[in-house]
C-alpha cells in the first residue's frame, strides 16, 4: 500500500487476494481521505531503520519520498510525499540490494540444476537465510516477511476449506502446484542433506511450501530473472510483476513503476478435454501435438497447454468475445470423421500453421462447434451456483477468523468467475443466434 501525507490523499495499491501464485500480477489504485496527523501517527516504528539499512547495502539513495508505515487497516504500507500516478517511477533498487537465486551456495545451486525452477531455488535460499537468523545478511528483511499464520494461499487450506472452491480452476491449479512443490522439495531436501548437513536441518515440506509461496507472491521478474526486491514488497504486489519492473543494465538497477490491477474474476481459466470415448481421440490429440505452439512464456508453475484457455469478462454481447484458440479447439472437437480432421490439418499448413483458426465454411458446423463451448460454460455456471449456495448456507457463528477470511476469499473468487462465465455465455448465445439467423 502507498499512503500520501501532505497531499491528504491515501493512494492504495490494493492487493488482489492471493489464491495461488499464478494470479494477480499488478497494482490497482483507489483513493480516500487521510489527515496528515493520522498519516504521521501511522509510521511503523518497527521499520524506521529498514530503509537506512537497505540504502547502506545498496550504497545509494533509493527514494526521496517514501517511508514505511501502517495503513488504517493495520497492514504495512508506504508513505509518499506526493500523489503517485500510473507510470511514475516509485523506487530505484540497485542489483546488489536484490535477492536472487545466484546467492545460493555454489554446491547447492549446481546440485539443483534445471530440475528445480527459479522460484524453488529462491525459496531454498530464503530457507537458508531464515535458518541463519541474525547472522543472515538479509535478516532485517527476512524478519519482516509475513508469518505462515498470516498467509491465506490455497496451498495451506485444509480439506474442508479447499472444498469451498472445488468448482474453480484455482482448485485444479492448486493441486498441480502442490505436486510441483513436493517434487522440488524432494530435490532441495536431498541437496541440503548432502551439502549443508550441519548448517541447516533437513527442511520440512511445510517450511518449503511457506518459502515457496512467499517467493511466488512477492518475487519480481526482471531481465536478470527472478528477484526479491526488499522495500518494494511493502507495496503488497501479487506475484512476479514483470510489467512494472524496468531493468537499467547501464546503471545496474531496477525501476519500480506504478501500474493498474485487474479486479478478482476479470479472467477465468477453463479446461476442455477430448472425451475418452471419442473414436477420433488419438487422431485429434496427434493433430494438437503437431500444430500446438506455446505463445506465452509462463514464469509461474502453471504452464499453458492446448486444452486450457483463459477467458476474460465480455463487456457486451457485440464486443470482443472468447479466445480464438478456444473456438479453434471446439472446431476440432466437433469433427466426426478423419476427412474433416485432415482438412483442418491441410488448412493449417496452407496458412500460419495454427489448427482450425478459420471459421467453418459450413455454417451448421460452425454453430455446432460454438454450442460445444456454450454447453461447457453453462455446466461451469451450474457448478459455481452450487458452490455459492453451499457457502451461503454455512453457519458463520462458530467459525474461526481464519476460516471466515478464507470463506470470503472463496466467495469473491467464485462470484468473480461466475460473472466472467455468464458474460461469455451471453456472448456465445448472441453469436450463435446471429449465425443461425444470418441469410
Amino acid at each position: 500500500m502507498l499512503l500520501s501525507c501532505p497531499t491528504v490523499k491515501l493512494i492504495v495499491f490494493q492487493q488482489r487476494r492471493t489464491f495461488t501464485s499464478s494470479l494477480a500480477k499488478r497494482f490497482s489504485f483507489n483513493a480516500q481521505s487521510l489527515t496528515e496527523s493520522q498519516a504521521q501517527a501511522a509510521l511503523d516504528k518497527d521499520c524506521i531503520d529498514f530503509l537506512p539499512w537497505l540504502e547502506q547495502i545498496a550504497g545509494a539513495k533509493l527514494t526521496n519520498s517514501l517511508s514505511i508505515g501502517k495503513s488504517p487497516y493495520g497492514s504495512r504500507a508506504l508513505f509518499a510525499s506526493k500523489v503517485i500516478h500510473a507510470g511514475d517511477c516509485i523506487l530505484k533498487i540497485p542489483f546488489n540490494a536484490q535477492i536472487t537465486p545466484d546467492e545460493l551456495p555454489t554446491d547447492i545451486r549446481v546440485s539443483l540444476t534445471d530440475k528445480v525452477g527459479n522460484i524453488g531455488k529462491l525459496a531454498a535460499l530464503v530457507m537458508i537465510e531464515i535458518n541463519a537468523g541474525q547472522n543472515s545478511r538479509w535478516f532485517p528483511y527476512i524478519s519482516r516477511l509475513p508469518q505462515l499464520s498470516d498467509m491465506h494461499s490455497t496451498i495451506f487450506w485444509d480439506e474442508n476449506e479447499f472444498s469451498m472452491i472445488r468448482c474453480s480452476a484455482v482448485y485444479k491449479e492448486t493441486v498441480k502446484q502442490k505436486a510441483r512443490i513436493e517434487k522440488e522439495f524432494s530435490l532441495v531436501s536431498q541437496a541440503f542433506k548432502k551439502h549443508l548437513p550441519k548448517a541447516i536441518e533437513r527442511p520440512a515440506l511445510e517450511n518449503f511450501m511457506y518459502a515457496y509461496t512467499l517467493v511466488g507472491s512477492r518475487a519480481w521478474e526482471t531481465s536478470r530473472g527472478i528477484s526479491l526486491i526488499p522495500f518494494a514488497d511493502f507495496m503488497n504486489h501479487d506475484g512476479l510483476s514483470a510489467s512494472i519492473v524496468l531493468t537499467d543494465e547501464d546503471n545496474q538497477l531496477s525501476e519500480v513503476t506504478a501500474d493498474r490491477d485487474y479486479s478478482p474474476g476479470d479472467e477465468v481459466q477453463i479446461q476442455m478435454d477430448i472425451a475418452n470415448d471419442d473414436p477420433l481421440r488419438n487422431m485429434k490429440l496427434g493433430l494438437l501435438q503437431t500444430h500446438y505452439t506455446r505463445s506465452v512464456k509462463d514464469i509461474n508453475i502453471f504452464h499453458s497447454s492446448y486444452d486450457t484457455f483463459t477467458i476474460k469478462e465480455v463487456k457486451s454481447a457485440t464486443g470482443k468475445g472468447i479466445p480464438q484458440s478456444l473456438r479453434a479447439f471446439a472446431r476440432l472437437l466437433s469433427c466426426t470423421s478423419p476427412q474433416e480432421l485432415n482438412d483442418l490439418s491441410k488448412e493449417a499448413e496452407l496458412n500460419d500453421g495454427r489448427l482450425a483458426r478459420l471459421p467453418f465454411k459450413d455454417r451448421s458446423r460452425e454453430l455446432e462447434a460454438h454450442k460445444i463451448i456454450l454447453a461447457h460454460i453453462n455446466s461451469l455456471i451450474v457448478d459455481h451456483n452450487v458452490c455459492i449456495k453451499e457457502l451461503g448456507a454455512s453457519n458463520f457463528r462458530f467459525e474461526s477468523q481464519r476460516l471466515t477470511v478464507r470463506r470470503q476469499m472463496a466467495r469473491e473468487l467464485i462470484f468473480g468467475e461466475l460473472r466472467v462465465l455468464r458474460s461469455a455465455a451471453e456472448w456465445l448465445i448472441h453469436y450463435c443466434t446471429n449465425l443461425f439467423s444470418a441469410p
